[in-house]
């Protein structure tokens, strides 16, 4: 979502705060802006737009200073402007605040400060933050406790930086389900809300958790819980570099991010299996193996595209494990008041690790008892320091907003999962061999898909001007369907839905003719005849049809208009692979429609806010 920069110390903030704000981009966002303290007075730049057209602003001014906060923000509360942009100010503008999250009582603050004599000039929720600061600032306060005290009438969700031209010397920065880090350096420190801003100026930073502020001074920082009460905290050191988050020469991260799926599986998967026992070992869920392999019921929790992980891995558990498992959304498992006991297991997917709902899902399930995991691909993200245990992804950063190489991770994960919990019920040593050897073939055949990349560009010229697609696949590439589905809608602005394929009867099928496009997953197994009859029953209507279909079936492609052949493997990993093609089908038709695949309109890559 929105993203959020802040530096203190010898340097020129300014391009400290621009080339921070590129980092962020990623997150998605609509408008920018950048507030520096220069000889003990405010400056505020900022715009619609991209960052690029803030840099040419502040460019023409000059601006200088040693303390400032960047932010680019996605609009929640009025819409993407220069006045919505952050920072925003009080009254006297000698005070400012950037900020990330939802104020979910700012009409009840509003009206108090209205009454106050305070006039508010933009639409958004966020400014209410600069004048109720103001306020307790007027009482004598001190600025952090003016802070401070301001928090503690907040409802929602906020990360925060504040900066003070009567306190010229710190930046206050404060968090409560919006994500931000502290950020260490040599007489100079830095805020951030991604370690992706800060990553070119140090690898040592310190997370903020909820319910914490933090005073940063340029040689110091002090720590302090909302109560008041001064706490320690731990110093990590980050390992990604900035090369990892680069484009590598391609031409958008999206690309470049399929592309290394060979390579983050292999990361996903290395020193995980064990192929001679048969199983794998996971060190992350070492101390609560034991519970999780005697739950009566697993549920998994997660938004978008990890909901479509999940799906998968509710076919792998009951299949391999006989665990009951449901797939849940956070967002409406959270409110629902579900039936959670002590003796289930609830497995939260994020890519982020940060996305509000499946936090707040989180946090509820840890009140009813119930043994509570994460599968993240953040180092130290919230979701990773909340769950009782879980297991990293090993993806590395994913900076396209339409996720693919951490989806097929996530998938290895909890194929994983799998094989320890069901090695350790009732699956053989030869069955588990054979799981694992697959597991490691993965990223080779993977490789083979890759190299169709020109092939798949050419049946994307085929079909970028369509206005409707329909994806449809079975059992375990039913979910396959949603996702590529997803991809097409997130990127291209194409309509797309994903079905499982018996329901192309119940309703779909009255859509399909001459220019509804029609994407079959047809591996060759267990329900190939019934994909077989759908494919039929569309070009019977005069559907144009696209199959994934394995390397061995050569009758297929006298059926169909379009084939794309993967490699076999068995069941469980297929969508492993019947999704390349699809994250490149969707990329390709974006491209040739010259839209913006890495940023798409309207979308953020982490979801701080509901």
């Amino acid at each position: 979502m929105c993203g959020i920069v802040g530096y203190i110390g010898e340097k020129n903030c300014v391009p400290i705060l621009i080339n921070g704000l590129k980092r962020l981009e990623y997150r998605g966002y609509d408008s920018a802006g950048l507030g520096v303290l220069t000889n003990n007075h405010s400056v505020v730049i900022k715009n619609k737009g991209k960052v690029s057209l803030l840099e040419e602003k502040v460019q023409k001014t000059n601006l200088s200073g040693k303390v400032g906060i960047g932010h680019t923000r996605w609009a929640t509360h009025g819409v993407p402007n220069e006045i919505n942009a952050h920072p925003h100010y009080n009254t006297s503008r000698n005070l400012y605040v950037i900020h990330n999250g939802i104020i979910e009582n700012f009409r009840t603050l509003k009206k108090g400060l209205e009454k106050l004599g305070y006039v508010f000039e933009t639409e958004t929720d966020s400014e209410v933050l600069p004048h109720l600061i103001d306020s307790f600032l007027k009482k004598g306060n001190p600025l952090f406790k003016a802070v401070r005290l301001a928090l503690t009438e907040v409802e929602g969700t906020y990360g925060i930086a504040v900066v003070y031209e009567g306190e010229p010397d710190k930046i206050i920065a404060a968090r409560k389900g919006s994500p931000l880090v502290l950020g260490l350096g040599d007489n100079e420190n830095f805020i951030a809300s991604d370690v992706s801003a800060i990553l070119a100026h140090t690898k040592q930073v310190i997370y903020i958790e909820d319910g914490e502020l933090v005073e940063v001074y340029k040689d110091k920082f002090i720590v302090k819980t909302i109560t008041d009460n001064e706490i320690e905290k731990e110093i990590h050191e980050i390992s990604m570099t900035l090369d990892e988050i680069d484009k590598g020469g391609f031409s958008h991260f999206m690309l470049k991010e399929i592309m290394e799926q060979p390579e983050t599986i292999s990361n996903s998967i290395r020193g995980r299996i064990l192929f001679e026992k048969g199983t794998s070992r996971l060190g992350g869920l070492t101390e609560v193996v034991d519970r999780l392999v005697n739950s009566k019921r697993i549920i998994i929790t997660a938004c978008g595209t990890s909901w479509h992980a999940g799906l998968v891995g509710e076919y792998m558990f009951e299949q391999f494990c006989r665990i009951p498992t449901e797939v849940e959304y956070a967002s409406e498992f959270r409110y629902r008041n579900p039936i959670i006991n002590h003796d289930d297991t609830i497995l939260f997917i994020s890519q982020s690790g940060e996305t509000a709902d499946t936090l707040a899902a989180l946090r509820e399930a840890k009140l009813k008892g119930a043994l509570v995991l994460g599968i993240c691909n953040v180092v130290g993200s919230s979701i990773a320091r909340e769950t009782a245990a879980g297991v990293y992804t090993h993806a590395g950063p994913e900076i396209g907003v339409a996720s693919t190489k951490a989806f097929t991770s996530q998938l290895v994960v909890l194929a994983l999962i799998t094989l320890l919990v069901a090695r350790r019920k009732s699956m053989s040593q030869v069955d588990g061999r054979a799981i694992a050897e697959e597991l490691m073939a993965i990223p080779d055949k993977i490789n083979s898909i890759l190299r169709l990349n020109d092939q798949i560009e050419k049946i994307a010229s085929e079909f970028h001007d369509a206005n409707n697609f329909l994806y449809l696949g079975r059992g375990y590439n039913f979910p396959v369907a949603l996702e590529g589905a997803l991809k097409l809608k997130e990127i291209s602005y194409i309509h797309a839905e994903g079905y499982p394929a018996a329901e192309m009867k119940h309703g779909p099928i009255a859509l399909i003719d001459e220019n509804m496009p029609v994407v079959f997953i047809a591996p060759k197994d267990s329900t190939y005849d019934k994909i077989i009859s759908n494919i039929e029953e569309v070009k019977a209507r005069g559907g144009r049809t696209i199959a994934i279909a394995t390397e061995n079936d050569n009758g297929i492609d006298s059926l169909v208009d379009y084939t794309i052949k993967v490699p076999s493997t068995i069941r469980m990993l297929m969508p492993i692979l019947t999704v390349i093609p699809l994250q490149l089908l969707a990329y390709h038709i974006a491209v040739k429609k010259g839209l913006n695949v890495d940023q798409p309109r309207n979308l953020a890559k982490s979801v701080t806010v509901e």
